[in-house]
């Protein structure tokens, strides 16, 4: 299947789908049900089994026809994600069940990985999920999770036997986020809003029908899951100057008051690095087209932490005084990330968790160092040892 031949596809769908008549959900069920939502999933799954690179000439159609989108920020744990991981290692019935809804954003996902006292070394988990007749009653606390509040499901990853080591003995789940036992708090952070939440289970009950993959594979499949989120997270097709690069250069170009010659060194030293960063993403995603993701995401998302750091950095000290000013430290909670309609002092410390979420930026150096370079693993004592004998 080639690029024209996809164009007509969706030309002929909107001839029997106008946007601007239908329904905005009849429409979006009516493009996942047609295969024009992800092209590259299967048949019957919202896709027709073609390259994923052809995906942007399809959405480039339905842009131009004013056609309704499915919120991608709002539903992108969903969409990059939980959607690949079910994809991979769920049933055909959890498929058909999960996909559709989640493509459309009638349902949102969030993710119950990271712990009070496993963030970094994930693998240590303590969440608990106890076999029970034909189900798991599953007690723990997970934190720094985004979208809880508004998350119907959740992908989880709990801890059903102890007696092995750490990285085995980890099952993973689809929570039901309404279920009884389960209480979402806000968490606030240094920008003020409470864009992530604390989860505390307690006693709450999963059919076995909503795990993914094999008991005891957990890590294995959270794998599938961990690779996409760094893709998503730092591997984004964005156009040049997207980004904070962008907002930086546009001040630039607009205040000329501020200029130095020293700045203008270390601004191009930025956008030079900031566009060798998109260009690397955009190669990343073009393999993506032809296979899963691979630890090379790690890199991408690790420079796209360092570099959003420095540009922030660097935003501050260009504005003086003026960039100190902070806008709004309104107690809020967004469903998105919004850094282009914010001040720069939101920038700077949003940045700050770049380094944090979807791995810390430590984390991910050794996964470089080991996984892509083929550099010596550091000595891990607790390898081999249970977890219910791991200090605690």
């Amino acid at each position: 299947m080639d690029a024209t031949e996809l164009r007509e596809r969706v030309r002929a769908f909107l001839r029997d789908h106008d946007p601007a008549t239908m329904d905005r959900l009849e429409f979006l069920r009516a493009r996942f049900d047609a295969g024009l939502a992800w092209i590259s999933y299967p048949p019957a799954l919202g896709g027709l089994g073609a390259p994923r690179s052809l995906q942007p000439v399809v959405d480039d159609e339905f842009a131009a026809a004013g056609a309704p989108d499915n919120d991608p920020m709002r539903i992108a744990i969903g969409l990059g994600m939980a959607a690949p991981t079910i994809l991979r290692h769920g049933t055909d019935e959890q498929r058909r069940r999960w996909l559709r809804p989640l493509w459309t954003g009638e349902e949102v996902w969030c993710q119950l990985f990271s712990e009070p006292g496993a963030g970094s070394d994930l693998a240590a988990l303590g969440t608990r999920a106890v076999r029970q007749d034909d189900g798991w009653t599953v007690d723990g606390q997970k934190v720094w999770t985004s979208l809880a509040h508004e998350a119907r499901w959740a992908i989880l990853i709990a801890r059903t036997d102890p007696s092995l080591p750490k990285h085995q003995g980890i099952t993973y789940f689809v929570c039901d986020m309404t279920d009884p036992g389960v209480e979402v708090r806000p968490l606030r952070q240094i920008t003020g809003e409470a864009e992530f939440n604390e989860v505390f289970l307690t006693g709450v009950r999963i059919p076995d029908a909503h795990r993914l993959g094999e008991v005891g594979e957990g890590w294995r499949v959270a794998q599938t899951t961990l690779m996409n989120e760094r893709v998503a997270i730092g591997g984004g097709a964005v156009p040049r100057e997207g980004g904070f690069i962008g907002v930086v250069a546009n001040t630039w170009r607009s205040r000329p008051e501020l200029r130095s010659p020293g700045q203008l060194d270390a601004l191009m030293r930025l956008w030079v690095s900031a566009e060798a960063g998109r260009l690397t993403a955009q190669r990343l995603g073009e393999q993506l087209a032809t296979g899963q993701p691979g630890f090379e995401g790690s890199a991408v998302k690790y420079a796209y932490a360092k570099l959003n750091q420095e540009i922030s950095g660097f935003e501050l000290e260009l504005l003086g005084e003026e960039g100190l000013r902070y806008d709004d430290y309104t107690m809020r909670r967004p469903t998105g990330v919004p850094w282009q309609e914010r001040s720069p002092g939101y920038r700077y410390l949003r940045a700050k968790g770049n380094s944090i979420e979807g791995g810390t930026s430590e984390i991910l150096a050794n996964i470089i160092a080991e996984r892509v370079l083929g550099l010596p693993p550091e000595i891990r004592v607790d390898k081999d040892v249970p977890w219910k004998d791991l200090p605690r």
